[in-house]
């Protein structure tokens, strides 16, 4: 993350953008019962979000997987 004033207000963005579709799409409208409730719920949504098969432009259409 960039500190005050260096320019780049934008580096952290994706993953600002990230957890607000997680809280909305999952956390705001569930009620989970313990903890271990949670991080498995959420892994799963981690895991459903991001696809390591899909290719990505940043590393010249190659999959992370690879």
């Amino acid at each position: 993350m960039s500190g005050k004033g260096n320019g780049n207000s934008y580096d952290n963005a994706i993953v600002e953008t990230f957890f607000k579709a997680l809280k909305s799409e999952l956390v705001w409208r569930t009620v989970f019962m313990t903890r271990a409730d949670a991080k498995t719920v959420i892994g799963r949504y981690i895991d459903g979000f991001y696809n390591p098969v899909r290719r990505h432009s940043s590393l010249d259409f190659i999959s992370p997987a690879t």
